[in-house]
């Protein structure tokens, strides 16, 4: 009998976990427990969020502005405290390529510790509050971005070992992992938070692990060679080029001896890396300050840097050129003449900078853009270093090596050419900031086929232009054309092809990370899926009671990848297609819709008494899935009577069947 009991329990306990797994989610047990604390070393304050994961279920990482719901920080209070870095993670992260979303995503699973380090004002109380939002999948459902909510309050000493001396500060971050002490001051209550046990403030929480470190610094590396190169770019532009000899040949001509030469060479080309170093230092400077963790979304950001790119991508083809004020070069030259030393030299060099900004000045804003919206806060000082880098040393080497100034290439019509090619290239990343504004709020402006449509013509046009096909205006008269532009043309011609297939839903795995996701686009060559009329539960329901029919609630979500492959595979059947179109009045709510409510900020209770915030439409819709039909994932589809919106059978979850959605249907 003792053995029958065991038996009959180990079954049972089966049955309950393979259960959790397949349902774990999808009612009102949360298959993320998610725990806040804090942890604290001198003026370092880390905010620390740990997440017990569920069997068959993953947590999405940090990095990413399309595809998934990916792991974020939102801080909406902060006194006497500013954060330093971005948000990372300690765990086990996995990556793999998603089909779905056409790139390389990173999850983890079973557990994880996201941190967010701050660093605070010696001798001051601070405060802060936000919430952190991630978003988790099985094999079957997502669920809606989820927040965690927290809100801590300290005091940081007046004089902490941290603050001894400027270089000591790099050991505190190494020693983070022994030294950081957890406090005991709990968060705000979320909808899957839970205040922290005493033991959970024994977790490590190293804000870098030996595997970040060595990311970052291969991050760095990849920044400095990547600006190098653009320095180099730079410096083909007409407005550089010339000026290499006539500088080095000043100091040659004004200096009695050749030592002296280099010596104001030398020092030329330090100023130079002073200035562009000191710029990306106040971009440095601007960003910690501001505390911008979601810079890389922000729709104000990414608009005004499209419209900065699109107006230097027009100046480069010709239209019109972009300098600065000819009285403030003249001014600085005029004053660099008077004086003498490394004032006057350094003068000089500000000068260059001046008269060169029609040409550097789209360079260094692309560059200033990319790296603005890095995951790595020294990316600005060290991609300008690289691009002054290149800038600045023709200038000391025609001073070291005189001879190779007549071996120079005389200016000419490559360097224009050279100048309309940026220009083109320009106005293609424009749509990439356009881009990413369009998918996190939702506008649907710059759908997948209508970026591949611009990108596609600008190749072809580039292609053209190097071809000598097409001319502007400011092009001279050419008898051919050199190997160089043979090839470099074709090549621009070749990858107009290429992007062609994408208007009929080629994958273009190629530049996958720039294209808009694939469920942007409407057209797609082969099966074709129906698409919701209504994305507002309110308009819905008044359509619904006009024509009678019933309704249909998708509740899906622009990250949710179960949403894009059930539909993929069951929508995309002309049967199921007729149905969804003609026979319901089909209402799509994305969970994950940033827009802001209308109204708000808004506090509500959950089922359990607990209380949580909606702060988007998404946060609506996740909410009225949750404590309506007590479902907290995605996708899940629910049949509504239009007079009295009761439901019609019961809900539908995920399925890759046909036929039982179709029986559903039905």
């Amino acid at each position: 009998m003792k053995h029958i009991a065991i038996i009959v329990i180990v079954i049972l306990s089966s049955i309950i976990n393979v259960a959790a797994q397949r349902f774990g989610g999808m009612g009102g047990v949360s298959p993320v427990e998610a725990k806040c604390f804090t942890k604290t070393a001198g003026e370092y304050v880390d905010v620390c969020v740990s997440m017990t994961i569920s069997p068959s279920w993953h947590v999405y990482s940090t990095e990413g502005e399309e595809g998934p719901t990916w792991t974020t920080i939102n801080i909406e209070e902060i006194t006497n405290a500013v954060a330093d870095g971005k948000l990372k993670s300690d765990g086990e992260e996995h990556k793999v390529f998603d089909e779905m979303f056409s790139m390389n995503v990173g999850y983890f699973e079973s557990k994880v510790t996201f941190i967010q380090r701050f660093k605070t004002e010696a001798g001051k109380a601070w405060h802060i509050a936000g919430y952190l939002q991630y978003g988790a999948c099985n094999n079957e459902s997502c669920l809606p971005p989820t927040n965690v909510e927290f809100s801590f309050d300290g005091t940081t000493p007046a004089k902490s070992v941290a603050q001894a001396t400027d270089a000591q500060q790099p050991k505190v971050e190494e020693k983070s992992q022994e030294t950081l002490a957890a406090t005991e001051e709990p968060a705000t209550a979320g909808i899957d938070t839970i205040v922290p046990e005493p033991q959970v403030a024994q977790l490590s929480a190293a804000p870098a692990t030996a595997i970040e470190n060595i990311t970052e610094e291969s991050s760095l590396w990849l920044i400095f060679w990547s600006c190098f190169l653009a320095g180099f770019v730079a410096l083909l532009t007409p407005c550089v080029w010339p000026i290499i000899p006539m500088t080095v040949s000043f100091f040659l001509k004004r200096s009695q001896n050749r030592a002296k030469a280099i010596t104001d060479a030398t020092t030329y080309g330090l100023s130079i890396i002073i200035i562009y170093v000191a710029l990306g230092l106040i971009v440095t400077l601007w960003k910690g300050a501001s505390g911008l963790n979601d810079l890389s979304t922000n729709a104000i950001v990414n608009i005004f840097f499209a419209l900065m790119l699109i107006v230097f991508g027009i100046s480069f083809l010709g239209a019109f050129e972009i300098a600065l004020p000819s009285s403030w070069s003249s001014a600085v030259d005029n004053k660099a003449s008077q004086s003498g030393g490394f004032g006057g030299i350094f003068l000089m060099a500000f000068t260059l900078s001046l008269v060169s900004f029609s040409c550097t000045g789209p360079i260094i804003g692309f560059l200033l853009v990319q790296l603005g919206t890095g995951s790595n806060i020294s990316g600005p000082i060290i991609g300008m270093l690289g691009f002054a880098l290149a800038l600045a040393l023709p200038f000391t080497l025609f001073a070291l090596f005189p001879a190779w100034l007549k071996k120079l290439p005389r200016s000419g019509s490559w360097m224009m050419t050279v100048k309309v090619v940026l220009g083109f290239i320009e106005l293609a990343f424009a749509l990439k900031f356009l881009s990413v504004a369009d998918l996190a709020y939702g506008w649907n402006i710059l759908p997948r086929e209508t970026f591949i449509v611009i990108w596609a013509a600008l190749a072809l046009a580039l292609g053209l232009y190097l071809w000598g096909i097409i001319k502007l205006s400011h092009d001279g008269p050419s008898e051919g054309i050199g190997t160089t532009r043979l090839i470099l043309g074709s090549a621009s011609i070749a990858f107009c092809f290429y992007m062609i297939p994408g208007l009929w839903g080629a994958p273009l795995k190629a530049v996958s990370a720039f294209v808009p996701p694939m469920h942007t686009q409407d057209f797609v060559l082969g099966k074709q899926m129906p698409h919701a009329k209504y994305t507002s539960y309110e308009e819905g329901l008044q359509e619904a009671k006009r024509t009678g029919k019933p309704i249909l609630i998708d509740f899906t979500g622009h990250g949710c990848v179960n949403c894009r492959q059930m539909e993929q595979a069951v929508w995309t059947d002309p049967r199921v297609a007729e149905k969804l179109n003609n026979d319901y009045v089909l209402i799509s709510l994305y969970v994950d819709d940033k827009r802001s409510l209308p109204e708000g900020k808004t506090q509500v209770t959950e089922t359990d008494g607990s209380i949580s915030y909606l702060r988007t439409i998404g946060d609506k819709w996740s909410y009225l899935q949750r404590s309506r039909y007590g479902v907290n994932a995605q996708p899940f589809y629910v049949k509504l009577t239009p007079s009295n919106e009761q439901m019609i059978g019961k809900p539908q979850k995920f399925t890759t069947s046909v036929d039982e959605f179709l029986s559903w249907l039905e």
